[in-house]
């Protein structure tokens, strides 16, 4: 499969998504609890209704796992599959004085590995995107440039963490490691932010599902990122449930 075409074919879903989401953002979205307590709001529905057709229309025969859609979160992963998270971050949606860090993502995974994906956050207007065949990519103000993580001064290391779920076993690894610079934000932004050279490593202790990060993972390591385990070993997708363990997301060596 041709990941890079597969991409760019799925930026204009996502920017249609990501508008319908800034519409919503504007005039007060109406906000519903999910089963698992969790918020759920008019435009996660809005944005899923826009970008599950176009995956099914750009891939027909490939399996989608979208967070909106419980059904999906019950059938076992295949060797290809999509993982979408119309809205990530939706408690910085909700707030609407917040810091406009929330997303749309699309992730493609093929062997447990996230192989491409696209991350939009429509209120600071950046748009991630990358595949492991072609490199990660940002487009801003309508340029598209090339993006690499950075190689970090061991002095001066910047993380990024969790906005909303920062717990004191991330606070344990940072000042393990003295690492004093760290710049709380929410959704899948702390990957790209890593991706873009602009941070140095997301370290996640806290509960998360695969669609909360394959695209964001999917860019980083685009850009020359790894993520790993709690053990060091790669982090894969696919996993009983769809959940996530601890993880690492380094930028450059």
């Amino acid at each position: 499969m041709d990941y890079a075409a597969l991409a760019r074919q799925l930026i204009r879903p996502v920017e249609e998504a990501g508008q319908v989401i800034m519409d919503i953002y504007r005039r007060r979205p109406t906000i519903d609890i999910k089963a698992d307590g969790s918020p759920v709001t008019e435009a996660d529905k809005a944005a899923e209704a826009i970008l599950l057709p176009a995956i099914a229309a750009a891939a027909p025969s490939i399996q989608i796992v979208s967070e909106e859609n419980p059904m999906s979160h019950d059938s076992a992963a295949g060797d290809q599959f999509f993982l979408v998270d119309p809205l990530d971050g939706t408690k910085e949606f909700i707030k609407t004085d917040a810091n406009g860090a929330f997303t749309v993502n699309i992730g493609f995974i093929e062997g447990g590995v996230p192989v491409m994906g696209v991350v939009y956050a429509p209120a600071l207007g950046r748009l991630f995107f990358g595949s492991a065949d072609a490199g990660a990519f940002e487009i801003s103000s309508g340029n598209c440039r090339p993006i690499e993580v950075r190689k970090p001064d061991p002095a001066a290391i910047v993380a990024v963490t969790s906005a909303s779920h920062r717990d004191a076993a991330t606070n344990r690894w940072l000042e393990d490691r003295g690492i004093k610079q760290t710049v709380s934000i929410g959704s899948s932004l702390k990957f790209c932010l890593v991706a873009a050279g602009e941070a140095d490593v997301y370290p996640r202790y806290g509960p998360t599902m695969e669609w909360d990060t394959a695209a964001g993972d999917a860019v980083l390591r685009a850009a020359g990122g790894t993520v790993v385990g709690d053990d060091g070993t790669p982090f894969c997708y696919g996993k009983s449930g769809y959940r996530n363990d601890a993880f690492f997301a380094f930028g450059g060596g």
